[in-house]
């Protein structure tokens, strides 16, 4: 078991062979790496085509269509033929998603900003 003074001279040699990387300041650019990450994420949107938030009702294949409200857990679930007929063919996915939460929102704070649901489309 090493001394105390063994201890503090160990733990003095630990940061000298690191060279010191200063962080990024709030006007820096943020590095190439960061930029290449976001976009091999799988989450990330592919340019092949819209998101399933951006599509018409009409383009859409699943038959029940989902969305949940990522601030209270709530999910809403419709028939595609049903929000057709409430909605039209041609209504966006997003537009009648965010009318179905907020129809039956329960966070009301008074504040517009706060008001509402967020809505995540599956």
């Amino acid at each position: 078991m090493p001394n105390p003074k063994e201890i503090d001279e160990r733990a003095a040699l630990v940061g000298r062979n690191v060279p010191p990387k200063p962080g990024l300041g709030p006007e820096a650019d943020l590095p190439p790496e960061y930029w290449q990450a976001l976009l091999n994420d799988p989450r990330a949107e592919s340019g092949s085509g819209p998101s399933g938030g951006a599509l018409r009702l009409s383009q859409i294949p699943q038959h029940i269509l989902r969305v949940r409200c990522r601030r209270c857990a709530r999910v809403v679930e419709i028939q595609k033929v049903d929000a057709a007929r409430l909605y039209g063919r041609e209504a966006l996915w997003k537009d009648v998603g965010r009318r179905l939460l907020d129809n039956t929102c329960t966070q009301r704070t008074g504040r517009h900003e706060e008001d509402g649901c967020w809505p995540a489309f599956e």
